[in-house]
């Protein structure tokens, strides 16, 4: 079976006066984020923009090929800082940190880690900043990408599951003390363990996960630049 993306043909131009390819992307967008994956369907982008499904297959052969588009478009928003103004673990690390807004914005993004190709021109931009990024730092050849998939794998891995736990939350928010009674009752066969839960963190959990994530990353870039002495 060949290899098919959206981004390996060139696009076609506007056949009339209707919607652009930017303009349909962004509708996508948008839907996505509203509906999620699920929600997403030809019928109601048409709807969302006042023109039949058809039209839209003239840009898009498959609901695939309009996935990769949004999915670039996300990419787009990744905040990518120059190493050579602010150092090459500040680049990184605002890139992280950007990186995983951008995926909790967009949640609907974390089901196509993987799934999709990130061939778009900002996905490839990203990409390329951060091989520069790495490059500042002194790592070299296959180095680099072995550091860059380190990464990447660190931010997918924190913000994934993330997503999962936000979307079973919906909007509900908890008791913070009947969260920790909870809590108690579950590990009181694990004393061990009950004495390392910082049960305070229940009062603003958003903010353990910000804090949780941080260390967690500067780990990560305390260990890629170990092995730079080595």
């Amino acid at each position: 079976m060949s290899f098919t993306s959206v981004w390996l043909r060139e696009p076609r131009k506007p056949s009339g006066p209707g919607r652009s390819r930017e303009e349909i992307v962004a509708a996508a967008v948008e839907l996505l984020d509203q509906e999620g994956l699920d929600g997403l369907s030809m019928r109601k982008l048409g709807a969302r923009l006042s023109a039949g499904a058809t039209s839209l297959y003239w840009y898009v052969a498959t609901k695939d090929e309009l996935l990769e588009l949004a999915y670039d478009q996300v990419w787009g928003e990744m905040a990518v800082v120059d190493p050579d103004e602010v150092g090459w673990r500040d680049a990184l690390s605002a890139l992280a940190h950007s990186m995983r807004q951008v995926i909790l914005r967009h949640p609907w993004s974390g089901d196509l880690i993987g799934r999709l190709p990130a061939l778009g021109p900002n996905a490839l931009h990203v990409a390329d900043r951060m091989r520069r990024m790495f490059k500042a730092a002194g790592f070299e050849g296959s180095v680099i990408d072995f550091a860059s998939s380190t990464l990447t794998a660190y931010v997918f891995g924190m913000t994934i599951p993330e997503i999962a736990w936000n979307a079973a939350m919906g909007q509900t928010r908890y008791d913070a003390d009947e969260m920790r009674a909870t809590v108690r009752k579950a590990a009181a066969d694990f004393p061990e363990m009950l004495e390392s839960v910082d049960l305070d963190v229940y009062e603003d959990p958003q903010a353990v996960r910000e804090l949780c994530f941080d260390f967690g990353l500067v780990s990560v870039l305390d260990g890629l630049e170990r092995r730079l002495a080595t």
